[in-house]
């Protein structure tokens, strides 16, 4: 598994911005303090991939910052020789995640994109409860993707999401 340094210096090396690199780095310490109180309720997390899952999941904003830059992190990881775990930390992490039906609406491969393990499940809820660097409230995410015309069924998933994780 890569050190949190090698991350970082792929993130830069990839070309992605102070911005989005401070903000991998919050969702990545985010992400540990939520594993690490999982793990304290006797669950079976694995905090390295928590940590190097959150530091990447916005690998492929160095080059897009549509939808599918989940898809572009996931060919600069493995341009990168980054592990398939946390590849799928990186496809899986917009939202609670994303139906193949969805996918194909806006025009992702058809594939299902939705977080799947723990470690998954903690990056993509991590991710969602910030906004920069900015912890945010649940109650906020779900008004700014209602604001953006976010379908109830993703919004539907986040909640669920929050609730399965615990922590909001």
């Amino acid at each position: 598994m890569l050190l949190r340094e090698d991350a970082l210096d792929i993130l830069k090396i990839s070309g992605c911005s102070k911005k989005v690199i401070a903000h991998c780095v919050a969702v990545a310490d985010l992400a540990l303090s939520m594993g690490l109180k999982l793990e304290n309720d006797g669950l079976d997390v694995d905090l390295e991939l928590v940590e190097i899952g959150g530091l990447l999941h916005d690998l492929g904003r160095a080059k897009s910052h549509g939808i599918d830059h989940a898809i572009v992190g996931v060919d600069i990881a493995k341009e990168n020789h980054i592990e398939p775990m946390v590849q799928e930390i990186i496809k899986r992490h917009i939202g609670a995640g994303i139906t193949r039906e969805e996918a194909k609406k806006v025009g992702l491969p058809d594939d299902d994109y939705i977080p799947v393990t723990l470690e998954q499940k903690i990056v993509a809820h991590a991710d969602n409860l910030l906004i920069g660097t900015e912890r945010i409230s649940l109650d906020r995410r779900i008004r700014k993707m209602q604001e953006k015309n976010i379908d109830e069924g993703s919004i539907e998933r986040v909640k669920a999401l929050a609730e399965e994780i615990g922590i909001c």
